[in-house]
């Protein structure tokens, strides 16, 4: 009897000290974040010797490939030697060499050690994707600004152990001819297995399963997310998805399926409208009759006013929404603050599909303030100041050779503040003096690096002769003039742009979709105001001697930018990474077609 007692207790102390094990190891596993903030500190008291440093770095690594050896470097990695034999490039100048790692390539081309993952773009920008270099240290640059954003969002809006509602959405992975994995540069983030141990150190565990994620398809993944976060609707404790576009497309979306969800739930089986096998598994695990909580959604749902405060009635723990919600996604923050009614809304981080710039440090900011400070260790960076007086010296036509000179490249602790730059990067993946193609503001300096406002994409204008109104010209025009049928409780479900070059004189052409039905006599105001909202120098003038023609303002049948969206998934885009194309060139001549396809009225402007 003592033996079996003895026994016993000794299995007891064994399961005692493997639970006092597993919660010692979930305590370390948390990510410390004052020590995280204490490295990022030091790193930007000393940003100008880490910028050098990290060049070293980066050549160092990648001194033996091929495009670096034909420059004549000689081994050499101190930034004057460097600006002196590398040139400034642009992505088409590189296309080549990326080609070639794509197509196979097995010696060194752009990077020492071989690229195996080859990052594609969103492509709303040029109307198709980019080939970009993804490797292991772009990976590692990625998981260094998300615990860096996290440790100063954390410290201001703690979550506990709780689970995150993600919208997050994996394209398929394809190979390239030469057998190298090819996706959106979100899906090889989330593929990568180091980002779900990330996530589960920074508390922040998507409530969605693995197959819900890596779905088959996008509108199958969205529908379980919904249900997934309903599921788990007390433990919610953020609302995250890359851009903000697909958080408002999430809730959007629940407004129309809101109570099939309620039925699911209720019964505690899966709408047929989901027929992957590998999905309806997963969510059989988690889905349980619970009529309890499928009544509960009803009543907070029917008692809504028009889906204001959606999502703090359906995920009463959550603490902010995330995301990133400056440049193009701007447009969407009225309807996001219209779901979240009084809950904090934070800009995620700032970066590309070339790599990352800057992390969010001052999360209290509201998305329209947000600034980016720049972690001096992951990559290199400099910045072309831009020039203000274009239209000036062309009034004055001074000759082109001097409008085609360009102010020397400044490093990252030359800036100068409020003045205006576009991004040079070089990074761990291959990109040597890249022009990343955006314009960014300095507000200000964190120590030694600076502190960067997102301005607009420099490619993305609107321009017939000398105007130039930007991205956020745009958005500022469509905001004026949707104030009209505001009054009609009414909105702009999504707008974009293009140039008609093919009148004469040529006219911007402004394209919305609304949610319901507006009079022509509405629909008129509001194309003269879109017209006088536009108050660059250069547009002013040129309407009014009709140099440019008349604002046109065609609206769009219901679900276009829908048809846009499936037209990127269908080119193999991931869902978080898509941004509505605001001015539309004519390379991307598909993305017209649908718009130009499917416009129902159209509106001349006579404000001038």
């Amino acid at each position: 009897m003592t033996f079996e007692i003895l026994i016993i207790s000794f299995q007891f102390l064994i399961l005692c000290l493997a639970i006092v094990s597993v919660k010692m190891l979930e305590k370390m596993e948390i990510l410390d974040v004052e020590k995280v903030i204490e490295e990022f500190e030091a790193m930007t008291k000393d940003a100008e010797n880490v910028q050098r440093e990290t060049l070293k770095k980066i050549l160092e690594e990648n001194g033996c490939a091929e495009y670096l050896q034909n420059l004549g470097l000689n081994g050499r990695t101190d930034p004057e030697s460097f600006k002196a034999c590398v040139p400034l490039v642009t992505h088409k100048d590189l296309e080549p060499y990326i080609q070639r790692i794509a197509d196979g390539a097995s010696s060194p081309i752009l990077t020492g050690k071989p690229i195996t993952t080859i990052s594609l773009s969103s492509g709303t920008t040029q109307g198709k994707p980019k080939y970009v270099p993804f490797n292991d240290e772009l990976m590692e640059t990625t998981l260094q600004i998300y615990r860096t954003s996290y440790a100063f969002r954390n410290r201001e809006f703690p979550i506990e152990n709780g689970k995150a509602l993600q919208f997050i959405y994996s394209s398929k992975q394809s190979k390239t001819k030469g057998g190298l994995f090819a996706g959106t540069a979100t899906t090889n983030v989330f593929r990568n297995s180091q980002f779900k141990n990330a996530m589960r150190v920074m508390q922040s565990q998507c409530c969605s399963p693995d197959e819900v994620i890596f779905g088959p398809d996008f509108h199958q993944s969205l529908y379980c997310h919904l249900l997934c976060g309903l599921i788990f609707r007390e433990e919610i404790q953020l609302v995250f998805s890359t851009f903000a576009h697909s958080i408002v497309h999430a809730f959007r979306t629940f407004e129309q399926v809101w109570e099939e969800l309620c039925a699911d739930i209720r019964e505690g089986v899966l709408t047929s409208r989901i027929p992957s096998p590998s999905v309806r598994s997963a969510m059989a695990k988690l889905l349980k009759p619970n009529p309890e909580l499928a009544d509960l959604i009803h009543k907070k749902c029917s008692g809504l006013s028009n889906w204001y405060g959606l999502i703090p009635e359906l995920f009463p723990n959550v603490k902010y929404i995330y995301g990133i919600m400056t440049g193009s996604m701007e447009p969407y923050l009225q309807k996001l603050r219209h779901y979240a009614r009084d809950l904090p809304l934070l800009s995620a981080d700032y970066g590309a599909s070339e790599g990352w710039i800057g992390a969010n440090i001052n999360p209290k900011l509201p998305p329209e303030l947000a600034t980016y400070v720049v972690l001096p260790n992951i990559g290199y960076f400099e910045f072309i100041l831009l020039k203000e007086n274009v239209e000036e010296h062309v009034h004055e036509k001074v000759n082109s050779s001097f409008l085609s000179m360009e102010p020397k490249p400044v490093g990252l602790t030359e800036v100068k503040v409020g003045e205006e730059y576009e991004v040079i990067v070089t990074s761990f993946a291959g990109l040597y003096r890249y022009r990343l193609g955006d314009v960014v503001k300095v507000m200000g300096f964190h120590n030694s690096t600076p502190e960067l406002k997102f301005v607009c994409r420099r490619n993305l204008m609107l321009t017939v002769n000398i105007d130039k109104n930007t991205e956020k010209d745009l958005q500022l025009a469509v905001e004026e003039a949707a104030k009209f049928i505001a009054e009609e409780k009414l909105e702009v479900v999504d707008f974009s742009s293009h140039v008609d070059l093919s009148t004469d004189p040529g006219h911007y052409v402004i394209f919305w979709e609304i949610n319901g039905e507006v009079n022509d006599e509405v629909l008129k105001e509001c194309c003269n105001c879109l017209d006088r909202s536009f108050v660059d120098a250069g547009y002013v003038s040129s309407r009014k001697v009709n140099a440019i023609g008349p604002l046109e303002l065609r609206l769009l049948r219901r679900g276009t930018f829908q048809k846009i969206l499936d037209h990127y998934l269908e080119l193999g885009a991931a869902v978080s990474q898509f941004k509505t194309p605001r001015c539309v060139g004519p390379t991307n001549n598909k993305v017209l077609q649908i718009l130009c396809d499917n416009v129902a009225k159209s509106y001349f402007s006579t404000a001038f």
